[in-house]
């Protein structure tokens, strides 16, 4: 067997230790490396599990699709019954037929004219009545209640029922004023 010198010793570790380190230096600086990769990976896939796939925006647009078939014929339905033709003989002869029911005389009625107006961009014809009754003060009630009904597509701008006082036994019927608006959808 051959003795190495001290000094080819010390040369020898020396050059083991320098490689050991250099070793262990490469592999931390790989691992390094390594682990910046991973992250970037990382990032990347939490990006995409952030963001919705295809196939959601897929499923998500054919339930909309399904609700708004389900939706468009009641649209549809919506704006035929808003679309009522509004005569003004028609509703005269209807709010007539209501007085009669009721048991409240007409003393006055005024339709001036059709008009027409814009609401949440769709066009509507307008018909405005003014009208005032007397009768006793529930029938009243009832024939305002019974005019609103009759037509769906109205709005009572102003009702009001007037009760006078009685005066040395006698008293006028008690009256009331109404301002309806009929709206008929003219759009598509």
């Amino acid at each position: 067997m051959m003795k190495l010198s001290r000094k080819a010793q010390i040369l020898l570790a020396v050059g083991i230790v320098v490689v050991l380190a250099a070793s262990l230096i490469m592999t931390y600086y790989q691992q390094g490396q390594e682990q910046s990769r991973l992250n970037q990976e990382l990032d990347v896939a939490q990006l995409r599990l952030a963001q919705p796939s295809p196939e959601d925006f897929s499923s998500q647009q054919m339930e909309l699709e399904s609700r708004l078939a389900q939706i468009e014929p009641r649209l549809v339905a919506m704006k035929e019954r808003l679309r009522q033709p509004i005569d003004s003989i028609e509703v005269t002869d209807t709010f007539f037929q209501v007085a009669e029911t009721y048991e409240v005389e007409i003393i006055e009625i005024g339709v001036p004219g059709l008009g027409s107006e814009e609401l949440d961009g769709g066009d509507y014809s307008v018909l405005l009545l003014t009208a005032g009754v007397e009768g006793d003060v529930c029938n009243l009630v009832d024939f305002v209640q019974e005019v609103s009904r009759r037509f769906p597509t109205g709005i009572l701008e102003s009702v009001e029922i007037l009760v006078p006082e009685v005066i040395e036994g006698e008293s006028a019927k008690p009256s009331a004023n109404l301002s309806l608006l009929i709206y008929s959808y003219q759009g598509d």
